[in-house]
């Protein structure tokens, strides 16, 4: 079982190291988002459950640390990314489409 748990942390650690790289390379603040959220929820979960599998009487508790990321953090994310178009945080030059900019005048008026 010692294995499984260190392949499940390995995981998690991996896909930790390649959000950093997302966060890095992309161009604006709402790519980064969906980078490091995507990226830090799958990495937390899979290093927090591969814990809970090496330490078998942690089990229970590292399951219910992991179902709270996974609830809480793309949650989290979205306020962020809601909040920073609300204060006018502009989108990167080459991107194309952008299908918030009718909602956010609805608000306004």
């Amino acid at each position: 079982m010692e294995l499984v748990g260190v392949i499940f942390t390995g995981i998690g650690v991996l896909f930790l190291l390649l959000g950093n790289f997302g966060i890095l390379r992309l161009p604006d603040v709402y790519n980064r988002i969906q980078a490091g959220t995507k990226c830090t929820t799958f990495g937390t979960f899979f290093t927090i459950i591969g814990i809970g599998i090496i330490q078998p009487e942690w089990f229970w508790k590292c399951l219910l640390i992991a179902v709270f990321v996974l609830v809480t953090n793309p949650i989290s994310s979205h306020a962020i990314a809601r909040a920073s178009k609300k204060i006018g945080v502009p989108l990167c030059d080459r991107s194309v489409v952008d299908q918030t900019k009718e909602f956010v005048e609805r608000e306004e008026t």
